[in-house]
């Protein structure tokens, strides 16, 4: 019998997270983990007491034909990784890991591609996680050191001149 390992395992928990959301395009899942421990849970969801999109059953992004990663402020959602950073202390997420899936809403297929949108990121960042796992197919996932986010962004702002 071949054992499940642990970022798979908890990636398959930030899968069954991910089942919660109520979007009509894209859901994803984020499991906050420290010390072997799962602290917090989120998925893509409207902001408690207002409609979510199935609900609704319309994406106002969807229907103005905004692409993939562009203008998040006509989302009625709240991002996995912010829900999730939301509902655990900053003591918790000091030096976690965060587990994220995301997978399309119409066919149910994992996104190759996933990743945090940068508002995310910069949660992420200040939550004070460490690193950051991304589901890219059943068994395969990246690990990224959140560090690398904050040297990338500090190479950019200097080439810029601020």
């Amino acid at each position: 019998m071949n054992r499940r390992d642990k970022h798979n395992y908890y990636l398959d928990m930030a899968d069954v997270a991910r089942e919660r959301g109520t979007c009509l395009r894209r859901n994803y899942g984020a499991v906050i983990v420290k010390n072997d421990v799962i602290v917090s849970t989120g998925y893509v969801g409207a902001p408690r007491g207002r409609a979510n999109c199935i609900d609704l059953g319309t994406c106002i992004r969807q229907k103005m034909g905004i692409p993939r990663g562009e203008r998040y402020e006509f989302c009625r959602s709240v991002h996995a990784e912010a829900n999730a950073i939301i509902h655990a202390s900053r003591e918790q997420m000091l030096g976690a890991t965060l587990y994220l899936v995301g997978r399309e809403a119409s066919t149910g297929e994992l996104i190759p591609d996933a990743n945090s949108c940068t508002m995310c990121k910069r949660m992420i960042i200040n939550a004070g996680i460490a690193q950051v796992i991304i589901r890219r197919d059943m068994d395969t996932y990246d690990i990224i050191d959140v560090q690398q986010w904050v040297d990338h962004d500090e190479l950019l702002a200097g080439e810029m001149g601020y």
